[in-house]
């Protein structure tokens, strides 16, 4: 096997009808701040440091369906945020435009879609 040479994971991306928009969600939800903010770009980093999150826009979006089924698109990843206080979370993150989604499969974690439709988790450590 080849020796692996240096690599750094920076971030992930997630498309949207606009970069602009879903990113002043997540900005706003998990209280990061904007590390590049062009046209159709922005990303997002958190206080401490570590990996971002950066939007993309992507005028051909459509959103995932989840749970998948056969012939839609599928959901490609998924964000898990640990909070405090699992009611409280999930109101807020209403309150800033996501959806609860009707489908929760377990008790610990609740499953939310962002304004542009991709599943993420809000889950409190039991």
């Amino acid at each position: 096997m080849p020796e692996r040479p240096p690599m750094t994971l920076t971030g992930a991306v997630l498309d949207a009808p606009s970069a602009g928009e879903l990113a002043a969600f997540y900005r706003q939800l998990l209280g990061w701040t904007v590390a590049a903010d062009e046209p159709d770009w922005v990303k997002l980093v958190p206080p401490g440091g570590g990996a971002g999150l950066a939007f993309q826009t992507e005028p051909g979006y459509t959103p995932p369906v989840w749970p998948s089924e056969s012939g839609r698109q599928q959901m490609m990843i998924h964000l898990d945020i640990e909070v405090d206080d699992l009611e409280r979370a999930v109101a807020y993150a209403v309150e800033l435009g996501a959806t609860l989604h009707g489908f929760q499969p377990q008790d610990d974690v609740r499953v939310c879609l962002d304004p542009a439709g991709h599943p993420f988790c809000l889950w409190i450590r039991t």
